[in-house]
Protein backbone atom coordinates (compact mmCIF):
# COMPACT_ATOMS: atom_id res chain seq x y z
CA UNK A 1 0.00 0.00 0.00
CA UNK A 2 2.52 2.52 0.62
CA UNK A 3 4.50 1.77 -2.60
CA UNK A 4 1.01 2.59 -4.22
CA UNK A 5 0.43 5.86 -2.48
CA UNK A 6 4.28 7.02 -3.26
CA UNK A 7 3.79 6.09 -7.26
CA UNK A 8 0.58 8.28 -6.83
CA UNK A 9 2.46 11.23 -5.18
CA UNK A 10 5.46 10.74 -7.62
CA UNK A 11 2.53 10.68 -10.82
CA UNK A 12 1.38 14.16 -9.51
CA UNK A 13 4.11 16.09 -8.56
CA UNK A 14 6.02 15.09 -12.00
CA UNK A 15 2.85 16.06 -13.89
CA UNK A 16 2.93 19.34 -11.71
CA UNK A 17 6.34 19.69 -12.79
CA UNK A 18 6.35 19.05 -16.81
CA UNK A 19 3.47 21.55 -16.76
CA UNK A 20 5.27 24.34 -14.50
CA UNK A 21 8.63 23.28 -17.15
CA UNK A 22 5.42 24.47 -19.57
CA UNK A 23 4.68 27.55 -18.14
CA UNK A 24 8.64 28.54 -17.77
CA UNK A 25 8.82 28.24 -21.66
CA UNK A 26 6.04 30.72 -22.65
CA UNK A 27 7.98 32.80 -19.76
CA UNK A 28 10.91 32.51 -21.71
CA UNK A 29 9.13 33.64 -25.03
CA UNK A 30 7.18 36.69 -23.45
CA UNK A 31 10.69 37.67 -22.05
CA UNK A 32 12.02 37.43 -25.46
CA UNK A 33 9.13 39.00 -27.38
CA UNK A 34 9.28 42.04 -24.69
CA UNK A 35 12.87 42.63 -25.37
CA UNK A 36 12.38 42.34 -29.04
CA UNK A 37 11.71 45.83 -31.35
CA UNK A 38 8.67 44.39 -33.48
CA UNK A 39 6.71 46.81 -35.88
CA UNK A 40 3.75 45.72 -37.48
CA UNK A 41 1.72 47.36 -40.18
CA UNK A 42 -2.09 47.58 -39.62
CA UNK A 43 -3.03 50.57 -41.69
CA UNK A 44 -6.36 51.35 -43.20
CA UNK A 45 -4.71 53.43 -45.36
CA UNK A 46 -6.62 52.87 -49.08
CA UNK A 47 -8.94 50.53 -47.55
CA UNK A 48 -12.92 50.61 -46.79
CA UNK A 49 -13.94 50.00 -43.10
CA UNK A 50 -16.16 46.74 -43.19
CA UNK A 51 -19.31 46.47 -42.18
CA UNK A 52 -19.20 44.76 -38.13
CA UNK A 53 -21.60 43.25 -36.33
CA UNK A 54 -21.69 43.18 -32.49
CA UNK A 55 -22.74 40.02 -30.53
CA UNK A 56 -24.07 40.67 -26.46
CA UNK A 57 -25.31 37.57 -25.13
CA UNK A 58 -27.03 38.36 -21.59
CA UNK A 59 -28.69 36.67 -19.33
CA UNK A 60 -30.48 38.08 -16.87
CA UNK A 61 -27.90 41.28 -16.26
CA UNK A 62 -30.23 43.40 -14.11
CA UNK A 63 -27.21 45.75 -13.19
CA UNK A 64 -24.69 45.96 -16.20
CA UNK A 65 -27.04 45.73 -19.11
CA UNK A 66 -27.29 49.38 -19.04
CA UNK A 67 -23.62 50.03 -18.75
CA UNK A 68 -23.07 47.44 -21.79
CA UNK A 69 -25.30 48.79 -23.78
CA UNK A 70 -24.17 52.35 -22.97
CA UNK A 71 -20.47 51.65 -23.50
CA UNK A 72 -21.56 50.19 -26.95
CA UNK A 73 -23.26 53.09 -27.86
CA UNK A 74 -19.71 54.89 -26.88
CA UNK A 75 -17.97 52.82 -30.42
CA UNK A 76 -16.12 54.89 -32.61
CA UNK A 77 -17.38 53.46 -35.80
CA UNK A 78 -19.10 54.33 -38.56
CA UNK A 79 -22.82 53.88 -37.88
CA UNK A 80 -24.04 52.30 -41.23
CA UNK A 81 -21.10 49.82 -41.05
CA UNK A 82 -22.11 48.73 -37.52
CA UNK A 83 -24.99 46.56 -36.36
CA UNK A 84 -25.87 45.54 -32.66
CA UNK A 85 -27.30 42.34 -31.66
CA UNK A 86 -28.85 41.80 -28.00
CA UNK A 87 -28.72 38.71 -27.49
CA UNK A 88 -31.28 38.60 -24.62
CA UNK A 89 -32.47 35.04 -22.89
CA UNK A 90 -33.66 36.99 -19.77
CA UNK A 91 -36.22 35.49 -17.75
CA UNK A 92 -36.31 38.43 -15.63
CA UNK A 93 -37.31 42.21 -15.25
CA UNK A 94 -33.87 42.99 -16.60
CA UNK A 95 -34.98 42.14 -20.02
CA UNK A 96 -37.65 44.98 -19.56
CA UNK A 97 -34.83 47.39 -18.71
CA UNK A 98 -32.78 46.42 -21.71
CA UNK A 99 -35.33 46.87 -23.77
CA UNK A 100 -36.04 50.38 -22.70
CA UNK A 101 -32.51 51.38 -23.01
CA UNK A 102 -32.78 49.30 -26.75
CA UNK A 103 -35.44 51.89 -28.15
CA UNK A 104 -32.98 54.82 -27.45
CA UNK A 105 -30.39 53.80 -28.76
CA UNK A 106 -32.24 52.77 -31.84
CA UNK A 107 -34.07 56.56 -31.39
CA UNK A 108 -30.37 57.67 -31.82
CA UNK A 109 -29.93 55.66 -35.42
CA UNK A 110 -28.05 52.68 -34.16
CA UNK A 111 -29.44 49.16 -35.93
CA UNK A 112 -29.45 47.44 -33.19
CA UNK A 113 -31.88 44.19 -32.36
CA UNK A 114 -33.14 43.04 -29.31
CA UNK A 115 -33.33 39.44 -29.87
CA UNK A 116 -35.15 36.34 -27.76
CA UNK A 117 -34.52 32.71 -28.30
CA UNK A 118 -38.18 31.16 -27.96
CA UNK A 119 -36.06 28.60 -26.26
CA UNK A 120 -32.57 28.93 -23.96
CA UNK A 121 -30.87 25.83 -25.72
CA UNK A 122 -27.27 25.60 -25.99
CA UNK A 123 -26.88 29.10 -23.30
CA UNK A 124 -24.09 30.83 -24.65
CA UNK A 125 -23.54 28.85 -27.38
CA UNK A 126 -26.70 28.60 -28.24
CA UNK A 127 -27.37 32.70 -28.48
CA UNK A 128 -24.14 33.00 -29.87
CA UNK A 129 -25.29 30.27 -32.60
CA UNK A 130 -28.68 31.81 -33.24
CA UNK A 131 -27.41 35.18 -33.99
CA UNK A 132 -25.07 33.95 -36.54
CA UNK A 133 -28.35 33.42 -38.89
CA UNK A 134 -29.66 37.29 -38.50
CA UNK A 135 -25.36 38.07 -39.18
CA UNK A 136 -25.24 41.37 -41.50
CA UNK A 137 -21.38 42.07 -40.77
CA UNK A 138 -18.06 40.94 -42.18
CA UNK A 139 -16.31 40.42 -38.35
CA UNK A 140 -18.17 40.02 -35.33
CA UNK A 141 -16.64 41.56 -32.37
CA UNK A 142 -18.24 39.66 -28.79
CA UNK A 143 -18.40 41.87 -25.25
CA UNK A 144 -20.22 39.36 -22.25
CA UNK A 145 -22.67 41.76 -19.92
CA UNK A 146 -19.86 42.54 -17.49
CA UNK A 147 -17.27 44.68 -20.09
CA UNK A 148 -17.03 47.83 -21.00
CA UNK A 149 -15.21 48.52 -23.96
CA UNK A 150 -13.19 51.47 -25.21
CA UNK A 151 -14.83 53.75 -27.59
CA UNK A 152 -12.21 52.78 -30.05
CA UNK A 153 -11.85 48.91 -29.81
CA UNK A 154 -12.74 48.20 -33.41
CA UNK A 155 -10.34 50.85 -34.21
CA UNK A 156 -7.67 48.92 -33.14
CA UNK A 157 -8.70 45.99 -33.93
CA UNK A 158 -10.14 45.73 -37.10
CA UNK A 159 -6.87 46.65 -39.08
CA UNK A 160 -5.22 43.74 -37.77
CA UNK A 161 -7.51 41.47 -39.98
CA UNK A 162 -6.08 42.86 -42.89
CA UNK A 163 -2.70 41.69 -42.13
CA UNK A 164 -3.33 38.38 -43.84
CA UNK A 165 -6.52 36.22 -45.09
CA UNK A 166 -5.71 33.62 -42.92
CA UNK A 167 -6.33 35.92 -39.61
CA UNK A 168 -9.51 34.38 -37.79
CA UNK A 169 -9.85 36.16 -34.47
CA UNK A 170 -8.41 39.63 -33.12
CA UNK A 171 -8.48 38.95 -28.86
CA UNK A 172 -7.56 41.89 -26.40
CA UNK A 173 -6.70 42.00 -23.12
CA UNK A 174 -8.89 42.06 -20.52
CA UNK A 175 -7.90 44.82 -17.83
CA UNK A 176 -9.94 45.07 -14.63
CA UNK A 177 -13.07 47.50 -13.56
CA UNK A 178 -12.76 46.63 -9.99
CA UNK A 179 -9.26 45.12 -9.25
CA UNK A 180 -8.71 47.23 -5.75
CA UNK A 181 -12.34 46.38 -4.14
CA UNK A 182 -11.37 43.42 -2.23
CA UNK A 183 -8.44 41.29 -0.78
CA UNK A 184 -10.30 38.36 -3.77
CA UNK A 185 -10.50 40.92 -6.37
CA UNK A 186 -6.88 41.16 -6.01
CA UNK A 187 -6.10 37.84 -6.00
CA UNK A 188 -8.23 37.10 -9.55
CA UNK A 189 -6.40 40.17 -11.30
CA UNK A 190 -2.94 38.52 -10.59
CA UNK A 191 -3.93 35.45 -11.74
CA UNK A 192 -5.76 36.66 -14.63
CA UNK A 193 -3.32 39.37 -16.12
CA UNK A 194 -0.46 36.28 -16.52
CA UNK A 195 -2.85 34.71 -18.30
CA UNK A 196 -3.55 37.73 -20.35
CA UNK A 197 0.24 38.79 -20.84
CA UNK A 198 2.69 35.55 -20.09
CA UNK A 199 0.18 32.97 -21.74
CA UNK A 200 -1.34 34.32 -24.09
CA UNK A 201 1.84 36.61 -25.47
CA UNK A 202 4.01 33.22 -25.16
CA UNK A 203 2.08 31.30 -26.75
CA UNK A 204 1.30 33.37 -30.09
CA UNK A 205 5.06 34.49 -30.16
CA UNK A 206 6.07 31.05 -30.54
CA UNK A 207 2.99 29.99 -33.14
CA UNK A 208 1.33 27.87 -30.68
CA UNK A 209 -2.48 27.42 -30.24
CA UNK A 210 -3.98 30.21 -28.33
CA UNK A 211 -7.68 30.48 -27.49
CA UNK A 212 -10.13 33.00 -27.59
CA UNK A 213 -11.39 34.28 -24.27
CA UNK A 214 -15.36 34.55 -24.82
CA UNK A 215 -15.49 37.57 -25.14
CA UNK A 216 -13.40 41.05 -26.17
CA UNK A 217 -12.28 40.03 -29.02
CA UNK A 218 -13.16 39.68 -33.29
CA UNK A 219 -14.02 36.87 -35.09
CA UNK A 220 -14.28 36.91 -38.81
CA UNK A 221 -17.37 35.70 -39.92
CA UNK A 222 -16.23 33.29 -42.81
CA UNK A 223 -13.56 31.62 -39.81
CA UNK A 224 -16.36 30.59 -37.37
CA UNK A 225 -18.69 29.20 -40.11
CA UNK A 226 -15.11 26.94 -41.59
CA UNK A 227 -14.64 25.91 -38.14
CA UNK A 228 -18.12 24.41 -37.92
CA UNK A 229 -19.63 27.22 -35.97
CA UNK A 230 -20.77 27.52 -32.45
CA UNK A 231 -21.56 24.35 -30.62
CA UNK A 232 -23.12 24.02 -27.44
CA UNK A 233 -21.17 20.04 -26.07
CA UNK A 234 -19.03 22.08 -24.26
CA UNK A 235 -19.53 24.54 -21.51
CA UNK A 236 -16.36 26.74 -22.86
CA UNK A 237 -17.67 27.67 -26.74
CA UNK A 238 -14.87 29.83 -26.89
CA UNK A 239 -11.89 27.59 -26.80
CA UNK A 240 -13.94 24.77 -28.58
CA UNK A 241 -14.41 26.94 -31.29
CA UNK A 242 -11.09 28.25 -31.22
CA UNK A 243 -9.14 25.06 -31.39
CA UNK A 244 -11.10 23.92 -34.49
CA UNK A 245 -10.34 26.67 -35.95
CA UNK A 246 -6.88 27.02 -35.63
CA UNK A 247 -6.61 23.52 -36.67
CA UNK A 248 -8.24 24.40 -39.86
CA UNK A 249 -5.07 26.41 -40.16
CA UNK A 250 -7.03 29.82 -39.07
CA UNK A 251 -4.44 32.21 -37.15
CA UNK A 252 -5.30 34.33 -34.17
CA UNK A 253 -3.57 37.57 -33.23
CA UNK A 254 -3.36 38.57 -29.76
CA UNK A 255 -3.07 42.41 -28.82
CA UNK A 256 -1.49 42.65 -24.84
CA UNK A 257 -1.29 46.55 -25.26
CA UNK A 258 -5.37 46.40 -26.40
CA UNK A 259 -7.22 46.54 -23.38
CA UNK A 260 -10.74 45.81 -22.42
CA UNK A 261 -12.69 46.45 -18.97
CA UNK A 262 -14.59 43.97 -17.09
CA UNK A 263 -15.68 43.69 -13.80
CA UNK A 264 -13.88 40.69 -11.95
CA UNK A 265 -16.52 38.38 -8.99
CA UNK A 266 -16.10 40.10 -5.72
CA UNK A 267 -17.97 37.17 -3.83
CA UNK A 268 -16.65 33.84 -3.29
CA UNK A 269 -19.49 31.71 -4.42
CA UNK A 270 -19.34 33.35 -7.74
CA UNK A 271 -15.62 32.55 -8.02
CA UNK A 272 -16.54 29.05 -7.69
CA UNK A 273 -19.13 29.04 -10.00
CA UNK A 274 -16.71 31.08 -12.42
CA UNK A 275 -13.80 28.12 -11.88
CA UNK A 276 -16.03 25.23 -11.70
CA UNK A 277 -17.56 26.27 -15.37
CA UNK A 278 -13.72 27.36 -16.89
CA UNK A 279 -12.29 24.46 -15.29
CA UNK A 280 -14.88 22.20 -16.43
CA UNK A 281 -15.37 23.19 -20.11
CA UNK A 282 -11.29 22.61 -20.43
CA UNK A 283 -11.75 19.17 -18.96
CA UNK A 284 -14.55 18.52 -22.35
CA UNK A 285 -12.70 20.71 -24.54
CA UNK A 286 -9.33 18.26 -23.51
CA UNK A 287 -11.69 15.22 -24.47
CA UNK A 288 -13.05 16.49 -27.49
CA UNK A 289 -10.32 18.45 -29.20
CA UNK A 290 -7.38 16.52 -27.76
CA UNK A 291 -7.33 13.07 -29.73
CA UNK A 292 -8.19 15.53 -33.17
CA UNK A 293 -4.74 17.58 -32.06
CA UNK A 294 -2.73 14.89 -31.91
CA UNK A 295 -4.03 13.69 -35.22
CA UNK A 296 -3.35 16.75 -37.02
CA UNK A 297 -0.70 16.60 -39.49
CA UNK A 298 0.45 19.84 -40.19
CA UNK A 299 0.72 20.69 -36.60
CA UNK A 300 4.43 20.09 -35.55
CA UNK A 301 5.47 17.88 -32.18
CA UNK A 302 5.90 21.32 -30.00
CA UNK A 303 2.67 22.79 -31.21
CA UNK A 304 1.16 19.61 -30.40
CA UNK A 305 2.69 19.28 -26.63
CA UNK A 306 2.05 22.67 -25.66
CA UNK A 307 -1.35 22.36 -26.62
CA UNK A 308 -1.89 19.29 -24.74
CA UNK A 309 -0.87 21.24 -21.36
CA UNK A 310 -2.87 24.31 -22.93
CA UNK A 311 -6.20 21.48 -23.04
CA UNK A 312 -5.22 19.99 -19.52
CA UNK A 313 -4.42 22.89 -17.89
CA UNK A 314 -7.33 22.11 -15.28
CA UNK A 315 -6.07 18.40 -14.60
CA UNK A 316 -3.48 20.64 -12.57
CA UNK A 317 -6.21 20.84 -10.27
CA UNK A 318 -6.75 17.50 -9.07
CA UNK A 319 -3.12 17.26 -9.15
CA UNK A 320 -2.91 19.79 -6.66
CA UNK A 321 -5.54 17.90 -4.54
CA UNK A 322 -4.31 14.66 -4.40
CA UNK A 323 -0.69 15.99 -3.99
CA UNK A 324 -1.98 17.29 -0.63
CA UNK A 325 -4.26 14.59 0.96
CA UNK A 326 -1.18 12.56 0.08
CA UNK A 327 1.25 14.53 1.58
CA UNK A 328 0.08 13.22 5.32
CA UNK A 329 0.06 9.58 4.21
CA UNK A 330 3.41 10.26 2.81
CA UNK A 331 4.98 12.04 6.45
CA UNK A 332 3.60 8.99 8.37
CA UNK A 333 5.53 6.20 5.65
CA UNK A 334 8.41 8.31 6.02
CA UNK A 335 8.54 8.20 9.80
CA UNK A 336 7.47 4.45 9.86
CA UNK A 337 9.06 2.84 7.24
CA UNK A 338 12.46 2.31 6.52
CA UNK A 339 13.81 2.40 3.04
CA UNK A 340 12.02 5.32 1.85
CA UNK A 341 14.21 8.41 2.94
CA UNK A 342 16.34 8.30 -0.49
CA UNK A 343 13.22 8.48 -2.58
CA UNK A 344 11.71 11.79 -0.40
CA UNK A 345 15.06 13.88 -0.72
CA UNK A 346 14.62 12.89 -4.60
CA UNK A 347 11.11 14.63 -4.48
CA UNK A 348 12.84 18.20 -2.91
CA UNK A 349 13.50 18.49 -6.73
CA UNK A 350 9.62 19.64 -7.31
CA UNK A 351 10.94 22.90 -4.96
CA UNK A 352 12.13 23.70 -8.50
CA UNK A 353 8.41 23.97 -9.53
CA UNK A 354 7.24 26.81 -7.11
CA UNK A 355 10.34 28.51 -8.23
CA UNK A 356 9.54 28.29 -11.70
CA UNK A 357 6.31 29.72 -11.43
CA UNK A 358 7.51 32.11 -9.10
CA UNK A 359 9.43 33.94 -12.10
CA UNK A 360 6.13 33.00 -14.18
CA UNK A 361 4.09 35.36 -12.14
CA UNK A 362 6.67 37.82 -11.45
CA UNK A 363 7.47 38.35 -15.08
CA UNK A 364 3.90 39.45 -15.65
CA UNK A 365 3.37 41.25 -11.79
CA UNK A 366 6.90 43.04 -13.13
CA UNK A 367 5.40 44.44 -16.52
CA UNK A 368 1.77 45.07 -15.33
CA UNK A 369 3.49 47.73 -12.61
CA UNK A 370 6.90 48.39 -13.74
CA UNK A 371 8.61 46.51 -11.14
CA UNK A 372 10.37 48.37 -8.63
CA UNK A 373 10.77 47.48 -4.69
CA UNK A 374 7.25 47.84 -3.59
CA UNK A 375 6.20 46.09 -6.60
CA UNK A 376 8.44 43.00 -4.73
CA UNK A 377 7.43 42.98 -1.40
CA UNK A 378 3.42 43.19 -2.78
CA UNK A 379 4.40 40.43 -4.79
CA UNK A 380 6.17 38.62 -1.97
CA UNK A 381 2.97 38.50 0.17
CA UNK A 382 0.44 38.18 -3.04
CA UNK A 383 2.15 35.23 -4.91
CA UNK A 384 2.00 32.83 -1.70
CA UNK A 385 -1.59 33.95 -0.83
CA UNK A 386 -2.26 33.56 -4.51
CA UNK A 387 -1.18 29.83 -4.38
CA UNK A 388 -2.99 28.97 -1.20
CA UNK A 389 -6.38 29.99 -2.05
CA UNK A 390 -5.72 28.31 -5.44
CA UNK A 391 -5.05 25.21 -3.28
CA UNK A 392 -8.11 26.04 -1.15
CA UNK A 393 -10.06 25.61 -4.46
CA UNK A 394 -8.53 22.76 -5.63
CA UNK A 395 -11.34 19.89 -4.22
CA UNK A 396 -14.35 22.03 -5.91
CA UNK A 397 -12.19 22.65 -9.09
CA UNK A 398 -11.60 18.65 -9.01
CA UNK A 399 -14.80 17.67 -8.97
CA UNK A 400 -15.57 20.33 -11.98
CA UNK A 401 -12.71 18.47 -13.97
CA UNK A 402 -13.68 14.96 -13.13
CA UNK A 403 -17.38 15.94 -13.95
CA UNK A 404 -15.79 17.28 -17.72
CA UNK A 405 -13.87 14.33 -18.63
CA UNK A 406 -16.80 11.33 -17.80
CA UNK A 407 -19.26 13.86 -19.64
CA UNK A 408 -21.65 14.83 -16.89
CA UNK A 409 -23.81 17.26 -18.20
CA UNK A 410 -25.12 20.06 -15.91
CA UNK A 411 -26.72 23.07 -16.43
CA UNK A 412 -24.65 26.63 -17.38
CA UNK A 413 -23.95 28.69 -14.40
CA UNK A 414 -23.37 32.29 -15.24
CA UNK A 415 -21.37 34.58 -12.97
CA UNK A 416 -23.71 37.21 -11.65
CA UNK A 417 -21.96 40.99 -12.06
CA UNK A 418 -23.10 44.19 -9.59
CA UNK A 419 -21.83 47.22 -11.60
CA UNK A 420 -18.65 46.83 -9.14
CA UNK A 421 -15.93 49.73 -10.53
CA UNK A 422 -12.75 50.15 -7.44
CA UNK A 423 -14.04 50.04 -4.13
CA UNK A 424 -17.48 51.16 -5.41
CA UNK A 425 -21.15 49.51 -5.40
CA UNK A 426 -22.09 46.32 -3.31
CA UNK A 427 -23.21 42.68 -3.55
CA UNK A 428 -24.89 42.87 -0.39
CA UNK A 429 -28.53 42.21 -0.87
CA UNK A 430 -28.48 41.84 -4.38
CA UNK A 431 -30.32 39.41 -6.64
CA UNK A 432 -27.93 36.60 -8.19
CA UNK A 433 -25.71 36.27 -5.32
CA UNK A 434 -25.65 32.68 -3.46
CA UNK A 435 -27.60 32.88 -0.39
CA UNK A 436 -27.10 29.06 1.05
CA UNK A 437 -23.67 27.31 2.00
CA UNK A 438 -22.95 24.66 -0.86
CA UNK A 439 -22.33 21.38 1.16
CA UNK A 440 -18.85 21.43 -0.20
CA UNK A 441 -17.73 24.12 1.81
CA UNK A 442 -18.45 21.93 4.41
CA UNK A 443 -15.77 19.75 3.18
CA UNK A 444 -13.47 22.07 2.90
CA UNK A 445 -14.10 23.15 6.53
CA UNK A 446 -12.90 19.08 7.83
CA UNK A 447 -9.87 19.48 4.85
CA UNK A 448 -8.59 23.11 6.77
CA UNK A 449 -8.94 20.56 10.26
CA UNK A 450 -6.94 18.35 8.80
CA UNK A 451 -4.29 19.95 7.46
CA UNK A 452 -3.94 22.09 10.94
CA UNK A 453 -3.47 18.80 12.28
CA UNK A 454 -1.19 17.62 9.82
CA UNK A 455 0.97 21.00 11.02
CA UNK A 456 0.84 20.04 14.79
CA UNK A 457 2.01 15.92 13.69
CA UNK A 458 4.76 17.77 11.93
CA UNK A 459 6.26 19.58 15.28
CA UNK A 460 5.44 16.87 16.93
CA UNK A 461 7.85 14.68 14.89
CA UNK A 462 10.46 17.65 13.99
CA UNK A 463 9.97 16.85 10.29
CA UNK A 464 10.01 20.42 8.77
CA UNK A 465 10.02 19.80 4.82
CA UNK A 466 6.18 19.43 4.34
CA UNK A 467 5.42 22.12 6.79
CA UNK A 468 5.41 25.12 4.59
CA UNK A 469 3.49 23.28 2.19
CA UNK A 470 0.43 22.21 4.68
CA UNK A 471 0.61 25.75 6.11
CA UNK A 472 -0.16 27.13 3.16
CA UNK A 473 -2.91 24.22 2.34
CA UNK A 474 -4.18 25.18 5.61
CA UNK A 475 -4.48 28.99 4.96
CA UNK A 476 -6.11 28.15 1.16
CA UNK A 477 -8.73 25.88 2.57
CA UNK A 478 -9.57 28.11 5.62
CA UNK A 479 -10.32 31.47 3.41
CA UNK A 480 -12.03 29.42 0.74
CA UNK A 481 -14.45 27.50 3.20
CA UNK A 482 -14.57 31.07 5.85
CA UNK A 483 -15.53 33.38 2.83
CA UNK A 484 -17.98 30.67 1.22
CA UNK A 485 -20.02 30.78 4.79
CA UNK A 486 -19.33 34.70 5.21
CA UNK A 487 -20.55 35.72 1.88
CA UNK A 488 -23.72 33.73 1.92
CA UNK A 489 -24.63 35.74 5.20
CA UNK A 490 -23.72 39.09 4.29
CA UNK A 491 -26.39 41.74 3.93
Amino acid sequence: MEIILIILYAFFLLFIFAYSIMQLSLALAYSKQKKAVKKTSCSMEGKEWPRVTIQLPVYNELYVVERLLASIAEMDYDKSKLDIQLLDDSTDESFEVAAVKVKELQALGFDISHIQRPERKGYKAGALAYGMQRIKGEFIAIFDADFVPDPLFLIKTIPHFYASDDIGVVQTRWQHLNKNYSFLTKLQAFALDAHFTVEQVGRNALGHFINFNGTAGVWRKTCIEDAGGWQSDTITEDLDLSYRAQMKGWKFTYLEDVLSPAELPAEMNSLKNQQFRWTKGAAECAVKNLPKVMRTKQLDWKTKVHAAFHLLNSFVFICIFCTSMLSVPVLLIKHNFEGYDSIFKLASVFVSSFLILSYFYWLSMSHSEKGGIKSLLKFIVRFPLFLSVSMGLSLHNSIAVIEGYIGRKTPFVRTPKFALEEKSGTWANKKYRAFKVNPLTIIEVFITLYFLAAIGYAIYLGDYGLLPFHVMLTVGFGVVSFYSVKHTQMS
